[in-house]
């Protein structure tokens, strides 16, 4: 089906050299970024591909914001989300027609269980759930489990949703010299389909 990536880039603009490389090594069909830091006023052009935003409020600290860039050799339909979440979505046809959807959480803000449960109701499936859910559980590697890994861990069971995380060591904190799970920055990957599964999604 091809590749799909989900980056949490903490300010896309200083970073477009690495996205660039990313795209040069695994030709991707689909991108998730996770705070862009863009708004509005800021574009975001790639040569290729296009995008789909939800840009911080003009005015706040930038900090946030969410994208899916969707390579131009796929065809792709942005889907309208009914959500105050950081979250966007596409329908993409790579060999099958599939929904992505690319979220961020901010570590510190109280979301709903609701408004993660609505949020996948309005996802056709079969459906990639990407992002950055700040959340800490077990489940994946973590040695702890936070109030976000909980709710995590009912949007999967109530969802019947498929973690494709493991608890491999994928990220190298710099301040403390040590390597830690996927957890907050690196993300989260979640996969549903309502009938025969394509093992090549993942």
């Amino acid at each position: 089906m091809g590749t799909f990536l989900s980056w949490n880039c903490r300010g896309i603009r200083s970073k477009l050299q690495d996205l660039k490389g990313l795209i040069n090594v695994f030709n991707p069909v689909c991108i998730g970024l996770q705070e862009t830091f863009l708004s509005s006023n800021i574009p975001l052009k790639l040569r290729g591909y296009n995008s789909v935003r939800k840009d911080t409020a003009t005015g706040s600290n930038h900090s946030g914001g969410v994208c899916i860039l969707t390579s131009n050799l796929y065809p792709s339909t942005p889907l309208t989300l009914h959500t105050s979440l950081q979250a966007v979505a596409v329908q993409v046809h790579a060999r099958t027609l599939v929904t992505v959807c690319c979220v961020y959480l901010p570590p510190h803000d109280v979301i709903s269980q609701q408004d993660l449960d609505t949020l996948v109701d309005q996802l056709p499936t079969p459906f990639i759930l990407l992002g950055d859910f700040n959340g800490h559980s077990t489940l994946w590697g973590s040695d702890v489990t936070n109030s976000h890994g909980r709710q995590i861990e009912r949007l999967i069971s109530i969802n019947c949703l498929c973690l494709l995380n493991n608890d491999e060591k994928t990220y190298f904190h710099e301040p403390t010299r040590t390597f830690h799970s996927l957890d907050p920055p690196q993300g989260h990957t979640f996969f549903r389909c309502d009938g025969i599964h394509d093992p090549e999604v993942p």
